[in-house]
């Protein structure tokens, strides 16, 4: 699978979002933290990242972001830098 497909899955870059902080995650957490989303999603979501080596599941305690996951933030953090400007810039 190709990481832009699975980023632009809907819930997946809020689920990556979601795992930045320490400690890990359980998945409760994270179904409260991401508001709407179903917990079928949620699941196939976490497997997705998962077998991208993105995100890991850390029986029991939840879910945190792998090293290449880490990584991935840190690539996307310009255009979060740009969604910023551009949402501080909009008219109203």
């Amino acid at each position: 699978m190709a990481l832009l497909d699975l980023l632009g899955r809907r819930w997946a870059l809020r689920v990556l979002w979601e795992l930045r902080d320490q400690p890990a995650a359980s998945f409760r957490d994270l179904q409260a933290r991401c508001g709407g989303v179903s917990s079928s999603v949620l699941t196939v979501r976490l497997q997705e990242l998962n077998a991208a080596g993105i995100a890991v599941a850390l029986h029991p305690s939840g879910y945190a972001l792998t090293d290449r996951g880490h990584d991935l933030l840190r690539a996307l953090a310009p255009a979060d830098e740009w969604a910023t400007r551009w949402a501080r810039d909009l008219p109203g």
